[in-house]
C-alpha cells in the first residue's frame, strides 16, 4: 500500500531546507536532520511526536526561519530515519543530543521545542551535559511525563482499570491505518485535535501520522506505555514553558499542570481553550510566537549580553 501523498501547498506544505545531512546516534542510528534559515541567525530545535516527522513543524519553520536558523529532525524510525530496533526514552535522548552537538557550535545555545513524544525527549535529555550545555530554553508542547495510559481520556469512559485497559490497547493496536479517508479524519480528529479543528489541518495531521510505518508506531507504542520521565521533569533546570490544549486526549491539561509543579524554572503553562494533542498544527502562530518569545529573552539577550 503506497504512503499519503504530502501537502505541497499552502502554510503546512515542508519548506526547502537551506541545508541536509545525516546525524550518527551514539547506537548508529541514522537521523535526518534539515537546517531551515541563516546561518549565524538564533537557533532553534524541533522534537516532534511519536507518529510524526519534520513536516509536523511546517509552519514554525516557515514563520520562525526567515529571521532563526531552525533545525528539525525525523525521531529514529519517523520521516527519512531509518527505523532502529532500539526503540527507548534513553535512545531518544541520545538522538536530541546527537543532533545538538552536529549542528550547534561549542557552547551555542538554542531554545528546543518538543511535542509529545518530542517533549519526553527533552525530559530524557535533561541531565545530559550536551544538553545542558546548548539548551537556553524549552518550550514543552502538548506532552507528559509518566501515566500517559492511565491519564488518556481517548477512551471515554469513567478513569480505571478498564479505560486503561481499553486505551492501552486502542493506542498499541498493530493494525495498519490504511489510506486516509473521510472515516480515517474523523477519527483522527476525536483523538487528537479539538472539535473545532479546521478540515485542512485534520488532513494535514492525518497524512503525516498516516505515513507512520505500523512497526514504528507499534514498538514505540510500547515504550509510552511503561514511560516515567518524572525525574527527567525535576532535573530540567533551564526556564521552560508549557503549552496545553483544553480537550487534549491523548496528555490532558492534568500532564502540563503536573509537568508545571515539577519543573525547577517553570515559565508558566498556557491552556489553549478547544484544542486537542496537536497543538503547532492547531494553533500555529501562537506555538511560533512563543518560541519567538523564548529565543528573544533567553538567546538573543544573552548572546548580546
Amino acid at each position: 500500500m503506497s504512503r499519503p501523498t504530502p501537502v505541497v501547498s499552502g502554510p503546512y506544505a515542508p519548506p526547502v531546507p537551506a541545508r541536509e545531512l545525516t546525524v550518527l546516534s551514539a547506537d548508529g542510528a541514522r537521523l535526518h536532520v534539515e537546517v531551515h534559515g541563516p546561518e549565524g541567525a538564533p537557533p532553534v530545535v524541533l522534537a516532534h511526536g511519536w507518529t510524526c516527522s519534520t513536516a509536523f513543524w511546517a509552519a514554525q519553520i516557515r514563520e520562525l526561519a526567515v529571521d532563526h536558523r531552525v533545525v528539525a529532525y525525523d525521531q529514529r524510525g519517523h520521516g527519512r530515519s531509518p527505523a532502529s530496533p532500539a526503540c527507548s526514552a534513553d535512545g531518544l535522548a541520545d538522538d536530541l543530543v546527537a543532533v545538538l552537538e552536529a549542528t550547534l557550535g561549542p557552547g551555542e545555545k538554542a531554545v528546543i521545542a518538543g511535542h509529545s513524544m518530542g517533549g519526553m525527549t527533552v525530559m530524557a535529555a535533561a541531565e545530559r551535559p550536551a544538553f545542558r550545555a546548548h539548551a537556553a530554553a524549552v518550550l514543552l508542547c502538548s506532552t507528559g511525563s509518566s501515566r500517559l495510559v492511565a491519564e488518556s481520556t481517548v477512551v471515554p469512559i469513567r478513569a480505571g482499570r478498564l479505560r486503561t485497559w481499553l486505551t492501552r490497547h486502542v493506542l498499541g493496536a498493530r493494525a495498519p491505518l490504511g489510506p486516509v479517508t473521510p472515516l480515517a479524519l474523523r477519527i483522527l480528529k476525536y483523538g487528537t485535535m479539538g472539535p473545532g479543528s479546521a478540515p485542512h489541518m485534520v488532513e494535514v495531521c492525518a497524512r503525516i501520522v498516516h505515513a507512520c510505518p505500523r512497526k514504528v508506531r507499534y514498538a514505540w507504542s510500547q515504550v509510552l506505555d511503561l514511560l516515567d520521565l518524572d525525574h527527567g521533569v525535576r532535573r530540567l533546570t533551564v526556564p521552560t514553558a508549557v503549552v496545553v490544549g483544553t480537550a487534549d486526549r491523548l496528555t490532558p491539561p492534568v500532564h502540563a499542570h503536573q509537568l508545571a509543579a515539577a519543573l525547577p524554572n517553570c515559565l508558566g503553562v498556557t491552556e489553549l481553550p478547544g484544542l486537542g494533542h496537536m497543538t503547532p498544527v492547531e494553533a500555529p502562530e501562537l506555538v511560533s510566537a512563543r518560541i519567538r518569545e523564548l529565543v528573544t529573552t533567553y538567546v538573543q539577550v544573552k548572546e548580546g549580553a
